[in-house]
């Protein structure tokens, strides 16, 4: 078996609200709405572009026009890293990972344009066998058939496989796709938003769920949930 840890991207690998929100606000501001904190912006992440957009425009008592979204992306992409930085401890956990010969996959309800533009610019792009993108197949997370397709795009089986996340998108898609899950605890989501019972942190397995509270965990987190422990299993992804 060769392992596979799938990651969510912002709020699991990547701090992207900076970006999130500047962009957020040049559409509000654009039209005349006040713009959104980095907390508030946070709070609204996870269920890509359009839903980001729904709830801004809700909470200032307007539903989007057709060209909020187009505009949205287009602007992004442009500037996908300005102010976006990865999560201490990502690139030397996925680095003790790659060397014990296991594979990545970023399953993520943004556009896979502007998510895989955003990995490159952070210099980690090379480290993943697929990019499964909001826009990417038929359905995306919480939907299970969106990790299964990512890990089908990977040459990866559910059986090889752990998900990383910090939304319960990420949670409720792994347990469908009958996936153990990482719940990334440094991220946007509320552990007690989490689709199972009372969690605790630490590495404490609850309901299916184990929580980490930093990337450094990680490595052995999901080498233990697989029970491969953290050493050579094959070669480098």
């Amino acid at each position: 078996m060769r392992p596979i840890l799938v990651c969510d991207l912002d709020g699991t690998l990547v701090d992207t609200v900076p970006d999130l929100a500047a962009i957020l606000n040049q559409v509000m501001g654009a039209r005349g709405l006040a713009p959104f904190g980095l907390a508030e912006t946070a709070a609204m992440v996870g269920d890509g572009v359009a839903a980001l957009l729904d709830r801004a425009f809700a909470a200032r008592g307007r539903d989007p026009d057709p060209a909020a979204v187009g505009e949205y992306i287009a602007a992004y992409g442009a500037r996908p890293d300005a102010e976006s930085r990865l999560y201490p401890g990502v690139a030397e956990g996925l680095a003790a990972l790659g060397a014990a010969g296991w594979r990545f996959a970023v399953c993520t309800n943004k556009p896979e344009a502007p998510a895989r533009a955003l990995l490159a610019a952070l210099g980690i792009g090379g480290r993943f066998a697929a990019v499964g993108g909001g826009d990417s197949f038929p359905t995306r997370k919480p939907d299970p058939g969106h990790l299964r397709a990512t890990l089908a795009a990977a040459g990866a089986a559910a059986a090889e496989a752990v998900m990383l996340g910090d939304h319960p998108n990420d949670l409720a898609a792994a347990r469908g796709a009958g996936v153990p899950a990482i719940f990334a605890a440094w991220g946007y989501g509320r552990v007690a938003e989490a689709p199972v019972g009372g969690v605790t942190v630490g590495g404490v397995t609850v309901g299916g769920v184990t929580v980490a509270r930093r990337f450094a965990e990680v490595p052995a987190l999901a080498a233990g949930l697989l029970g491969v422990g953290l050493h050579r299993s094959g070669p480098r992804p």
